[in-house]
């Protein structure tokens, strides 16, 4: 099996991108039990056929996963530079957090109310127009 490539770095961007390809890798072998209910191979039981399958994907899309995350240069050196990247942004604290939030939900609020108003005034006008009918 292959070693690490720079095994050093980058361990939290290649750690999350392992667990983000378990996820989705968990999702589809519960998406594929259900495809699989009732399909009997070589005449086992449908239960072994599901099980079998399963770890046939799981073992395949976890070697994949490893060449890619663990191995594949161009791949490590991107996870690599996007962690040294990572640590370069200047996050914002939980109080810039909130009034952002606060600010945003607040012109949400108030273009909604805009738009509502507007659109009564032109319902009135055009009822009054006779263009839209009353009731």
């Amino acid at each position: 099996m292959s070693a690490i490539y720079k095994s050093g770095q980058g361990y939290w961007v290649r750690t999350m991108s392992a667990y983000g390809l378990g996820a989705v890798v968990a999702l589809g072998l519960a998406w594929l039990w259900k495809e699989f209910e009732g399909v009997t191979l070589f005449g086992l039981e449908p239960t072994y056929v599901r099980v079998g399958i399963m770890l046939l994907t799981a073992i395949v899309f976890g070697w994949v996963g490893w060449m890619i995350i663990g191995t594949r240069r161009r791949t490590v050196e991107f996870l690599i530079a996007t962690e040294g990247e990572m640590r370069k942004v200047n996050w914002s604290s939980r109080r810039e957090i909130e009034l952002s939030t606060r600010a945003v939900i607040g012109l949400t609020i108030l273009i909604a109310l805009y738009c509502w108003v507007f659109d009564i005034v032109f319902a009135s006008i055009f009822r009054w127009m006779t263009v839209l009918r009353t009731g």
